[in-house]
């Protein structure tokens, strides 16, 4: 079994960034736009800005307050284009903010996020997501054509992108979300299994075959401790795991990072 080791991918991918950066004639420039951060989510940005820093990048919070309605998010994301490299929308947006029409006033130039993707194999840049599953599957030699994929999870940041990529890479893919029947029958005849909806234990041991392939990206809170969608124990049937923490979440800041750079040589 193979326990992926996030931290040493994402610096790997960090390091290269900063090479890059520091190569360029101009600075690189960041801005996220975030609408009544909680205490957690500005703590998270805070290590974001501490981690752009350490790569020479700068990063700039646009916080709106919880008063602010969609034409006003839209504003602070048309203000800022002349001046960054790319912009970051941060979510969850409160429930009266129209996230989708806020992210479409996101240019796909400065979509770092790439939420715009659709599985298009000439697409510029992954979801950062995406983007880590495809870098752990290329470093182990994990191939996509014709393998069983089965998406827990259909949300715009992990299920739908991932199922996206899955088809496109030639799998046969199957979605189960909170109306599927039948999950753990569905769940015995992955090869691969994509975690994305944030529900501790939703995977157990014996939903899943031996040899499986398990990329986590489900993150929630149980008992004070950070966790995925899969119990722990899944990793001694799997193939191949990634441990939450320490798998895919350090590997989407990297790449965040790495998006940024590649869209501002593009542009």
């Amino acid at each position: 079994m193979v326990l992926v080791d996030g931290k040493k991918i994402a610096a790997d991918i960090a390091a290269a960034v900063k090479v890059k950066v520091a190569a360029l004639q101009t600075p690189v420039r960041l801005v996220v736009v975030a609408c009544d951060p909680n205490f957690e989510t500005q703590k998270y940005l805070a290590l974001k800005k501490t981690r752009a820093e350490s790569l020479g990048i700068t990063l700039v919070v646009e916080a709106l307050t919880r008063e602010s309605d969609t034409a006003a998010v839209i504003a602070a994301i048309t203000a800022s284009l002349p001046n960054t490299d790319g912009v970051v929308v941060q979510l969850p947006l409160p429930s009266h903010i129209d996230t989708k029409a806020v992210l479409a006033a996101v240019p796909a130039t400065y979509d770092v996020d790439a939420f715009t993707y659709q599985g298009e194999p000439a697409a510029v840049v992954l979801p950062p997501v995406v983007a880590a599953i495809a870098e752990i599957a290329e470093r182990h030699s994990i191939t996509w054509a014709g393998k069983n994929v089965v998406v827990f999870g259909s949300g715009r940041l992990v299920g739908a992108p991932a199922a996206a990529y899955a088809l496109t890479e030639g799998a046969h893919v199957t979605v189960l979300d909170e109306t599927s029947l039948n999950t753990a029958d569905i769940a015995r005849t992955a090869d691969i299994i994509i975690l994305g909806v944030g529900k501790p234990n939703l995977l157990t041991p014996d939903m899943v075959k031996e040899g499986v392939v398990v990329f986590d990206a489900g993150a929630s809170e149980d008992g004070g401790l950070l966790v995925g969608d899969a119990t722990p124990t899944v990793a001694e049937k799997a193939a191949l795991f990634t441990p939450v923490p320490g798998g895919i979440g350090p590997i989407t800041v990297a790449v965040l990072f790495q998006n940024l750079l590649e869209l501002k040589v593009r542009q």
